[in-house]
Formats: C-alpha cells, sequence, structure tokens
C-alpha cells in the first residue's frame, strides 16, 4: 500500500466554527474518510491528543525535513497586525508569529487548503475595520493576494484551495481531501475564487423547499413565514455558489430548511454587506439581488406574470407560518 498523505491542520484568526462542523460528517464519518482516503492526521488542535511539546517538535521535524507535509489545513483568518508584525497572534511556545509559521509550512506542503471563508477571503474576522489586519491565505476579501501572493503556488503546482463557506458543509472538506487523494484536483476543478467546482457548480436555490413560492413569486413579508425570502426578507439563494439544498446537513437539514435567509457564506465578502443581512435592497421596488444569471428585465417580466396566476393557496399560505390552505385534490390521472 502507498505511503499516507500526511495532514496539519492549524487553526488561525477564527471562531473554530469549521471544526465543529467537520465533525458532524456522515456515511462515513471523519476517521473513516481520512482511513478510506489513506490520509493520516498529524496534528488537529481539538482532536490531537499530543501536548504542546509534541506539536512544537512536530513543526521543527517538518520545516527541518524530518517530516514529510502532503496537505496543510489552515482553518480561521491569518492575523498580520500590528503593523504587519504578526504579534497579535503568537504561537505560544514558539516565539514567532503564527503567520510566520503558516507562510513557511505553505512553502512545505505539496497542497494548501482553506478552510472556511476566513482562511479562504479574511471573513468576518477581517469585517469592519479590521485592527487585526485580518487576510485570507490568498485572497483578501475578493482581491487576490493575501498572506501569500496571488500568483503563488504549492510545491504540488496548486494555488490555495479555498473550501469557503462559513461555516463549511462537512463534505466539502472530506470531498477535497478525497480529491487531492486520488490526484482528481487540479486547476480545472476550481473555479474563479479557487473553491472546488464540486459544491460551487450549483446555487443554493438548487433543491430550496421554498421553490414552488419562488415560482409564483409569493413572498415571504416576515421571520418566520413560509413565503420566498428573496424579495424581502435579503436571501441571496439564486446568487449563492453551494449545494447546501442538495447536500443536507446533519442529516436533513440548511440554513434555508431552518427557516433563516442564505447570506452567501461561500463568498469573499458576504460579512460586510451594503444593507442589514435579513433585508433585500430595492430600486423602485425591484429587488436589488436578482439571480446572477438571468437577465434584469426579463426577471422582471416573468415576476409580474408569476404573481398575476399565484394560486390562493400560495398567496395565503406565504406570509403564514404554518400551511393554513391545503393543495385541492385534483383530477384524477389518466
Amino acid at each position: 500500500m502507498a505511503e499516507p498523505l500526511t495532514l496539519l491542520w492549524l487553526q488561525s484568526g477564527g471562531c473554530g466554527g469549521c471544526s465543529l462542523s467537520l465533525l458532524n460528517a456522515e456515511d462515513p464519518h471523519l476517521y473513516d474518510t481520512l482511513a478510506l482516503s489513506n490520509i493520516e492526521l498529524l496534528w488537529h488542535p481539538s482532536l490531537s491528543e499530543a501536548g504542546a511539546g509534541d506539536f512544537i517538535a512536530l513543526l521543527e521535524a517538518i520545516t527541518g525535513g524530518r517530516q514529510r507535509l502532503d496537505i496543510l489545513c489552515l482553518e480561521g483568518s491569518v492575523m498580520r497586525g500590528p503593523g504587519g508584525s504578526g504579534r497579535f497572534h503568537m504561537l505560544a511556545g514558539t516565539g514567532r508569529p503564527m503567520m510566520e509559521w503558516i507562510r513557511e509550512l505553505a512553502g512545505l506542503a505539496r497542497y494548501t487548503v482553506a478552510i472556511g471563508s476566513c482562511a479562504a477571503f479574511g471573513g468576518i474576522t477581517a469585517a469592519g475595520v479590521n485592527p487585526g489586519e485580518a487576510v485570507g491565505l490568498q485572497f483578501d476579501g475578493a482581491r487576490r493576494g493575501g498572506l501569500l501572493a496571488e500568483d503563488w503556488r504549492s510545491p504540488g503546482g496548486m494555488t490555495v484551495i479555498n473550501v469557503a463557506g462559513c461555516p463549511v458543509h462537512p463534505g466539502w472538506v472530506t470531498d477535497t481531501l478525497g480529491q487531492l487523494a486520488l490526484g482528481e484536483l487540479d486547476d480545472q476543478e476550481l473555479d474563479e475564487f479557487n473553491r472546488p467546482r464540486s459544491y460551487t457548480d450549483h446555487l443554493v436555490h438548487h433543491g430550496c423547499p421554498r421553490n414552488e413560492y419562488y415560482e409564483y413569486k409569493a413572498s415571504a413579508e416576515k421571520a418566520g413565514d413560509q413565503g420566498c425570502m428573496m424579495e424581502n426578507l435579503g436571501c441571496l439563494g439564486t446568487q449563492a455558489r453551494a449545494d447546501c439544498n442538495i447536500r443536507s446537513w446533519n442529516g436533513g437539514g440548511s440554513c434555508i430548511k431552518g427557516g433563516y435567509a442564505c447570506v452567501n457564506c461561500t463568498a469573499p465578502e458576504f460579512d460586510t454587506p451594503a444593507h442589514a443581512f435579513l433585508e433585500t435592497p430595492k430600486v423602485a421596488g425591484i429587488p436589488v439581488g436578482l439571480p446572477c444569471d438571468m437577465p434584469k428585465a426579463w426577471f422582471v417580466a416573468l415576476a409580474s406574470l408569476a404573481k398575476a396566476a399565484t394560486p390562493e393557496r400560495l398567496r395565503r399560505n406565504a406570509v403564514s407560518e404554518h400551511s393554513e390552505v391545503p393543495p385541492s385534490s385534483g383530477g384524477k390521472g389518466t
């Protein structure tokens, strides 16, 4: 059997939510996935039993060339402050900023993977005035170039692989690791933001449980209503690149299934919208956030026709927390 791929997981400026999400991997679960992919987990700050001294010894073995590193995963943004020194986030026991360790290890690992939108683009940690000078590994928001240069390539010839999301779906991570293990992930399998196309070739809109309401433009008016949340409640599912409603979370959930509008968390700068998350900005009554791949004039025309044809059942149920009008029994099939 071939030698296993080695994986080192580091956490920087973030909440650890992507690791918590990853632990919900199922069919197979995380450890089975790693075993099936022939990946050896060298270190994870939440999962490894080894102490701090062993961890530092591991880092020194990698940088000293005594331990091979195939996959470096970073969760959380890179903290460069204050003044580019990185001293807001020192790696305890080493006397060095975490950003220096990340840069050095990325130069040694065959592949480098950004886990979550913070590691990919800066994310929540970089929102607002950003006193910590947080950035992503190879992006600063939507702009190329973060800790690493925009033209940076790993020893394996790849850009940073941005498994974006807040948090990531565990399947996005395990699929990416599996593709790397099989040698099936290259530039053609990444989108324009270096995200794996295995999940970003879809829209959150695909498989949305509220699609019938969307088709007739039967819109929710307040939180808790059953209707489509695009027109009034800020839902970006028709623009967000992810398969959240196709590949369920935790057995069957998603943000929209839980009654919360999609905020497009896989995209750079989702964390700093120009309006409240749960509000849809409009111009002359027309939502600004229209579907990304449909001409606006067509959408407006079709929306007007759809509203005129909305069944009373959908019109009433859209602004209710529970279905008030059931479907009619209909005619007999032929």
